[in-house]
């Protein structure tokens, strides 16, 4: 059922109230391919929902807003080191890790907790404590906007990068992804270069993927509000990327600047922290702000504009790139 000047406010974890001109939920590709050729809605903008968890809505959707409900969990290829899992689009992640936790399939422990859709985690390469989504990734099918056509897209196709992949740039509003197919580990892999998950786990016990996503679980409820309460899509901003020239400049001023070498040698800051240094941590202007335990994390209170916390967003960005010289790019999707 197709509805008319729907609001937004219950599908996006900033609870901003955005209206879209007409909103659907999709539960088979059937009908996604019918909204996407359909004489009277080929035209219309488009807009796919997950779960809402990374999207900045600045004013309404002028076309129609179809939410993801493309469910489904299913094995289809296991040899003697892997085993292979499709899953829908519209599965919430976490609920994903969780059925491969109690399946014992490793690879994606280190991304528990996450918030959105399995259909979205390639979108962004989603990644959380050492741990990208490339790193399991398979291959997906998406839809084309154009006409509803199948195609398929191998892990070279869709060319990740940090919090990137071809959906976010040259593809982005091209297609619709329906389903993910990862490749997990029968035999563990732990990735623990992240220090305060290391902490986190007792030395003296047996390591298991359980214990690695309680301890993530713990890590990110401790540091993220959580969106039922206070309105926020988590990070807003990537990690900015720099060379070594850029990170010696800031050393000389800012001595202990975190940072991490990257693959490609450059060098990976802490976003959060050059934002605190600016000054914006626990910022709060009446109904929007800043966390107060989280830099990254920009908050609606209640009553907050979506354009009211872009333009924080944007405050924030002059901060830093006047301080710093480095440019902050958001994560969230902003509409």
């Amino acid at each position: 059922m197709i509805q008319e000047h729907f609001s937004l406010k219950p599908y996006n974890t900033f609870g901003i109230d955005a209206k879209a001109t007409f909103f659907c939920e999709i539960d088979s590709i059937e009908r996604l391919q019918y909204i996407l050729t359909h004489d009277q809605l080929v035209h219309l903008p488009k807009l796919i929902l997950g779960e809402g968890s990374n999207i900045l809505f600045t004013q309404d959707f002028p076309g129609i807003v179809c939410r993801m409900k493309i469910k489904g969990i299913e094995q289809v290829e296991e040899d003697s080191e892997h085993i292979w899992i499709k899953a829908g689009a519209g599965e919430n992640w976490h609920n994903f890790v969780l059925y491969c936790l109690a399946n014992q399939y490793a690879g994606v422990e280190n991304l528990s907790l996450i918030p959105g859709t399995v259909g979205a985690a390639p979108m962004q390469n989603i990644g959380a404590y050492g741990v990208e989504l490339t790193q399991v990734f398979e291959k997906l099918t998406a839809l084309r906007i154009e006409d509803g056509a199948i195609q398929s897209f191998t892990h070279q196709d869709c060319q990740f990068g940090y919090r990137e992949s071809v959906f976010k740039n040259i593809f982005k509003n091209k297609f619709i992804i329906t389903d993910v197919t990862l490749r997990l580990n029968k035999k563990p892999q732990f990735h623990l270069e992240y220090g305060a998950l290391k902490q986190m786990l007792n030395p003296n016990q047996e390591l298991t993927i359980k214990k690695i996503s309680d301890a993530v679980i713990e890590i990110r409820t401790q540091k993220l509000p959580n969106p039922k309460i206070i309105g926020n899509a988590g990070s807003f901003f990537k990690n900015p990327v720099v060379g070594s020239q850029k990170l010696e400049e800031i050393k000389s001023v800012y001595p202990d600047v975190p940072h991490h070498l990257t693959a490609d040698n450059h060098y990976k800051l802490a976003a959060a922290w050059l934002i605190e240094q600016c000054h914006w941590k626990g910022y709060r202007e009446k109904n929007i702000g800043v966390h107060k335990h989280h830099a990254l994390v920009l908050v609606n209170y209640g009553g907050g504009s979506g354009k009211a916390i872009f333009q924080l967003a944007k405050n924030i960005q002059h901060s830093v790139m006047e301080k710093f010289g480095v440019e902050l790019l958001a994560e969230v999707n902003i509409i």
